[in-house]
């Protein structure tokens, strides 16, 4: 029992002295440090605050859901089917407890705070997108942009490369759109060296970068508070109908109307580049072609733990008061849930796992940078609506139909004239496109992207990832997505590039090759 104490009493400390908050014991935390190293470092590898110890001691909440035995504290063995069935199971279980108490079930198996305090001391964590661009070396702008309903948005560019001489923006034009809960920092987050928006700009390109209504640089409306449910009623669909078309059309407006703008949408991204296409089929003139990294459009094989949320999404006045009556809470008590027990979770992965990004999209170790970690959580999530992610889900529910939002039949019939809600119409998106998928990636399964990559009028290929533990997320901060996916970008890029400007190099193959270093 002594021995016990002591051994708590030095992680205590220990802890503490991770998050720099020592002031008070200097001298005795001196004394420890050099006399318990190997305690230190235990403790350090596991990456654990006072609360996870705590959690870790209460267990006996989850362990039927955990499938523990207690006499030898031992997790029974399972199949994967077996999991899985548990895993649905028991959500259904804590929802229905959740309709009588408020939710308050799943605080009591998770947490309340899982906030990651203890940061690098690095001031460039908490720097906006353009200080990030400018403490790199790089000239970077901010356009405001009003949407023709009233959001008021912000686009970042890099409109020429660091080491250019004239300082004039080249002709060639990129625009890059993030995913669900991302922002333009998404492209800019692994550096100069592997970072797909200077990747870009050292190629001659010039670069745009958008963001979402509702997200860190788009929160405001010309006449609606940013906490009323008016502002985040809105999907992707509002999104692509409004956002995307403004952007475009400001980026024309400044570079002049013959120019010809590639598209990079990574996810979500590329949700609302096919709802556009399909709706608005103006603009496949408009565009020069789009490249889908990680394309989301039809969602029959999902492995998120999204999937979980779907069966409920006809009741979206439940789910929203779950998820967040208006803007999606990442830290609330059913990501919470999700995060401990849809995630898999070891040493630093426990903090990489209440992040609600790597909850839904996935998380690959070998391919992720830990050095990234502490920039990562400073700038995701970086917001997005509740009704988004329900949008999501309904998709899931019915059969993975790329559709519009569910209002229900009588707000079907009032919206759309149909009691369902009408499917995106792909076979009318005209405009030249590349696929570029993964294997194990949770949102965007092999079916999904072979199915909207033969339905398209014009594709250029459909790349997958030669890296079979390749996910979702590691299109954008990947250890090898400069010369798994970047390369092959550029190239594709390129060779579109010399039949539309033509007076314009192409990257050589040497350019191209520097990308491994």
């Amino acid at each position: 029992m002594k021995l016990s104490v002591l051994v708590f009493t030095f992680v205590v400390i220990l802890q503490l002295g991770d998050c720099r908050h020592t002031s008070w014991i200097p001298n005795i935390y001196d004394v420890v440090a050099n006399k318990t190293s190997q305690i230190r470092n235990y403790v350090r590898e596991k990456s654990r605050s006072l609360k996870h110890f705590y959690v870790e001691n209460v267990r006996n909440k989850i362990t039927s859901y955990l499938g523990i035995d207690d006499d030898n504290n031992k997790v029974l063995e399972e199949t994967d089917s077996d999991s899985q069935a548990r895993i649905k199971r028991k959500f259904k279980g804590y929802i229905d407890a959740a309709k009588t108490s408020d939710s308050k079930i799943f605080d009591s198996i998770a947490p309340e705070d899982l906030e990651y305090k203890c940061l690098e001391d690095d001031p460039s964590v908490h720097m906006t997108t353009p200080q990030l661009i400018a403490r790199n070396g790089y000239t970077a702008e901010s356009h405001t942009i009003v949407t023709d309903d009233g959001y008021i948005l912000t686009v970042h560019r890099i409109p020429f490369s660091k080491n250019s001489f004239n300082r004039v923006s080249p002709r060639k034009t990129v625009l890059l759109h993030h995913g669900l809960l991302g922002s333009s920092a998404d492209w800019i987050i692994p550096g100069p060296k592997k970072g797909l928006a200077y990747i870009l700009s050292e190629a001659g390109y010039d670069v745009w970068m958008a963001n979402v209504r509702g997200n860190t640089y788009s929160r405001a409306h010309v006449s609606l508070n940013i906490d009323s449910f008016e502002f985040w009623n809105f999907t992707f669909h509002e999104v692509s109908q409004h956002d995307l078309p403004a952007v475009i059309d400001h980026i024309m407006d400044i570079k002049g109307w013959d120019v010809k703008i590639n598209y990079i949408g990574h996810s979500m991204g590329t949700t609302v580049l096919f709802a556009l296409l399909s709706t608005k089929t103006q603009y496949n003139k408009v565009l020069r072609a789009g490249f889908a990294l990680a394309p989301v459009a039809y969602m029959t094989d999902i492995k998120s733990p999204i999937r979980l949320l779907a069966k409920y999404s006809n009741n979206i006045e439940y789910l929203m008061k779950l998820l967040g009556a208006n803007e999606f809470l990442p830290q609330n008590a059913v990501l919470r849930w999700l995060s401990k027990h849809a995630c898999e979770i070891n040493h630093y992965e426990e903090v990489i796992c209440e992040n609600s990004l790597f909850v839904l999209c996935g998380h690959d170790v070998k391919q992720f940078n830990r050095t990234l970690l502490p920039m990562i959580l400073g700038h995701v999530p970086a917001g997005a609506s509740t009704r988004t992610l329900v949008h999501y889900a309904q998709e899931i529910k019915n059969d993975g139909r790329f559709q519009r939002f569910d209002y229900g039949i009588d707000g079907n019939m009032k919206q759309y004239g149909s009691p369902t809600p009408p499917e995106y119409p792909i076979h009318k998106i005209t405009l030249p496109i590349a696929l570029l998928s993964a294997q194990n990636d949770w949102l965007s399964g092999d079916v999904d992207v072979t199915n909207l990559y033969v339905q398209l009028a014009n594709p250029i290929e459909h790349y997958i990832v030669p890296l079979r533990e390749f996910n979702h997320i590691d299109f954008l901060w990947g250890v090898d997505a400069p010369t798994l996916v970047y390369i092959k970008l550029l190239q594709l890029l390129e060779e579109g590039a010399s039949k539309s400007f033509g007076d314009e190099p192409d990257i050589e193959t040497n350019d191209l090759s520097s990308l491994n270093r």
